[in-house]
């Protein structure tokens, strides 16, 4: 049988070569993509170049029809391929056939400090939008967590940049390598959502160059990422989605950017600035107040980038190079996706993905705090330590049933299944596990306050009485994806537990001591709480997988191995962008100044010697590590840094060493100590092994200075910090560059 499919393959190869030579270059996948492009130009009509610029569907750009070039199909991201919208309508379309498997939030995968868990992300969600045929998915998400009350950080990778640039880079390669692209947003200062539709931000160059675009520059040099998104705010008075120096600038001249910048939908505001600053694809523009043209009476031709930009290169008005860049940077991007060589049918491969959903999930997990109780007399985690067949759990809070892939914006997903925490722990124990409401989340636009009050108050009353009965309570509340919380196109009003959460946590510890506190979140929240509890966990939004992810963590079947991504404030006045009044957030209404500068999250906490309740970088084990001293070696020039980490404790688990960079008697204001390098071990009891990392003082201890524009190396005294968190340091090294 072999032999005869070789003779066959063989007999065809004649028929395959002439068939190729007769094909238009452009439709040559053996050809240079760049030769395909020129060729396909050399085809098309004025009308057909303008035509890739600028959306025809809410979620769907032209191709070449006449020539058989396909358009670009385009989903939601990033924690799943978003279900079928209408046409014009933001509408689900109600197929039948459009689920996802929903993944963790972006929140929880930078919470595993795991590049591999990144790329596994990437690679399991780039199989489901191939299969969904989808060319382009928007996300991941880099902006940088300014402030807790930003309703979009869950779509986020927290609030250091370093961080950011090496989980966001596998995830993209991850999606790309099934030939669909990713488009990473929102470029750039898109740190609230409040006003964000025409906030200016006034940033100073360096805070913008070192904090805001490292992660974004990453994408595309470690990535590779094949689209970018302009945010809806603007920077120094021009929208992000047309702003020169963003654009062309920074972007295109500077990284060497090649693919489509796209704007988001309805961040286009001006003709001129949509033809020449960089913009390639206009999306979601659906009403021209210029022009006087409203949603329901506009047409996608009526773009900025539609009708208006051909009457103007037709004319004469606009040079015809300006369109051929666009269009160059839209074939590029169509030949890379749909005529990609690696592009195949993709998958829904529901129970494999659901696998790396829950085991993203279980590694994002971070365990808080885990102290003794006066009933156990050790630790109240894992479970399975001392939890017996007739004990009773009672579990409590809206979140524990609650399907959190729902609501919050444009991240909504229709999960194909969806495993909440209480199903997960019935299936467990069966009838030993009991739920209670404990408190109901108020509709944001209610006007029935005191009756939702009222409801509450008997609610938690209720759930104070049995929680006498339990043997262990587990509350399950945080945020949701209601408006005004972690929620497109708002922000949180408070930093404290919304829905009275805070008193009924509370009132359950003072009636039974064995409580665990589940937190899940997209956003640091109060927790004035916290010692009034034995154990805390930031589970965030964890997807498909919710109930047995945590499971697993609670049981520890799974040794929790998360690390906070952002500092979790005692207060909000600690919070950097809060310490500067109103101007600093939300801003006055037309402006944000950053006025904390470089001194975001850690660097705030630690420079200005303001301790967080949990640090940056924070996370418990079931087991205990130990370093032992670091040591220094000069390689060539650059430092390696070596240090043993052993595991002193009774269970295999997961650390990650980080390692931070401070400069003494700097010449200008520096953090403390910065984020440079991490890595995450596994190590069996009494396993020990030695750590490495290695620093290029040249790039990676530059800071920007603003006199010369440039990147700079300082010379002097350096001190590099290694520990488990940004404040749980282990061993120091002093060193002089």
């Amino acid at each position: 049988m072999r032999n005869i499919l070789l003779t066959l393959a063989f007999l065809t190869m004649p028929f395959l070569k002439v068939y190729s030579q007769d094909l238009p270059v452009y439709q040559d996948t053996s050809k240079g993509i760049e030769e395909r492009i020129n060729d396909a130009l050399s085809r098309m009509t004025l009308a057909e170049k303008v035509a890739l610029c600028h959306a025809q569907g809410k979620f769907y750009s032209n191709g070449v029809p006449r020539l058989g070039i396909p358009g670009l199909w385009m989903s939601d991201g990033p924690h799943g391929v978003r279900a079928e919208i209408l046409w014009r309508e933001w509408r689900q379309a109600g197929w039948e056939i459009d689920s996802c498997t929903a993944f963790p939030s972006l929140t929880c995968l930078a919470a595993t400090w795991n590049p591999e868990m990144a790329l596994k992300y990437g690679t399991a969600i780039g199989e489901e939008a191939a299969y969904r045929n989808k060319q382009v998915l928007l996300g991941p998400g880099v902006n940088i967590y300014r402030t807790p009350l930003n309703g979009r950080n869950f779509e986020y990778m927290g609030e250091d940049p370093y961080l950011s640039s090496q989980m966001c880079a596998p995830y993209i390669k991850g999606v790309q390598k099934n030939g669909v692209s990713c488009c990473v947003k929102h470029f750039a200062l898109n740190n609230q959502e409040w006003g964000r539709w025409s906030i200016n931000v006034e940033v100073s160059e360096r805070a913008l160059r070192e904090l805001y675009l490292p992660a974004f520059q990453s994408a595309v040099k470690n990535g590779g990422v094949w689209s970018v998104m302009g945010s809806y705010n603007k920077l120094r008075g021009t929208h992000c989605s047309h702003n020169d120096y963003l654009l062309n600038k920074i972007l295109k001249d500077e990284w060497g950017f090649d693919g489509v910048v796209m704007s988001d939908w309805d961040a286009t505001h001006n003709f001129k600035e949509a033809v020449y600053n960089g913009l390639d694809i206009e999306m979601g523009t659906s009403q021209r107040p210029d022009k006087g043209i409203k949603w329901d009476k506009f047409t996608f031709n009526e773009c900025y980038l539609g009708n208006d930009f051909y009457n103007a290169l037709k004319n004469g008005d606009v040079p015809e190079e300006i369109v051929n860049e666009k269009a160059r940077r839209v074939l590029r991007l169509i030949f890379r996706t749909s005529y990609s060589p690696v592009r195949h049918t993709g998958n829904m491969d529901y129970e494999g993905h659901a696998a790396a959903c829950r085991e993203i999930g279980t590694e994002g997990i971070v365990l808080l705090q885990n102290n003794k109780t006066d009933d156990l007399k050790h630790p109240l985690l894992p479970l399975s330590a001392w939890l017996k067949p007739e004990h009773t759990i009672m579990v409590v809070g809206d979140n524990a049933t609650r399907m959190l892939t729902l609501d919050g914006g444009s991240s909504e997903l229709k999960a194909q299944h969806e495993t909440s925490v209480l199903e997960a722990m019935q299936k467990k124990f069966g009838d030993n596990v009991f739920h209670n409401q404990g408190y109901w989340p108020e509709p944001s636009n209610n006007n029935k306050h005191d009756e939702w009050l009222e409801n509450n108050a008997a609610s938690r009353t209720q759930a104070v009485l049995l929680a006498r009965t339990a043997d262990l309570v587990i509350f399950v509340g945080g945020l949701n994806k209601d408006r005004f919380q972690d929620c497109e196109d708002s922000d949180r009003k408070s930093y404290d537990l919304p829905y009275e959460q805070a008193q009924l946590i509370e009132e359950l510890a003072e009636v039974n001591p064995n409580i665990i506190c589940v937190i899940m979140s997209g956003n640091a929240v109060q927790m004035d709480w916290a010692d009034k509890v034995p154990a805390i966990l930031q589970a965030w939004y964890l997807g498909s997988e919710t109930g047995n992810a945590l499971l697993d963590v609670l049981m520890g079947y799974v040794n929790p191995s998360g690390k906070l991504p952002f500092s979790i404030p005692f207060k909000l006045e600690d919070c950097a962008a809060h310490s500067f009044g109103e101007i600093a957030y939300p801003g006055n209404g037309k402006q944000v100044e950053y006025k904390e500068d470089i001194l975001v999250g850690y660097r705030w906490h630690d420079t200005r010697n303001i301790p967080a309740r949990f640090a940056f970088g924070h996370g418990l084990s079931y087991t205990t590590f130990k370093y032992g001293n670091a040591k220094l070696r000069n390689d060539g020039g650059k430092w390696v840094v070596s240090i043993p980490v052993k595991n002193t404790g009774k269970l295999t688990g997961k650390e990650v060493a980080q390692l931070y960079v401070g400069k003494e008697d700097s010449s200008v204001p520096r953090a403390k100590k910065e984020l440079k390098a991490f890595q995450k071990i596994e190590l069996q009891p009494g396993e020990e092994k030695t750590v490495t990392f290695t620093i290029d003082p040249q790039t990676d201890l530059q800071y920007y200075d603003e006199t010369t524009k440039a990147w700079k190396t300082e010379s002097g005294k350096y001190t590099i910090y290694i520990g488990s968190s940004s404040t749980d340091i282990r061993s120091t090294v002093k060193v002089s560059l």
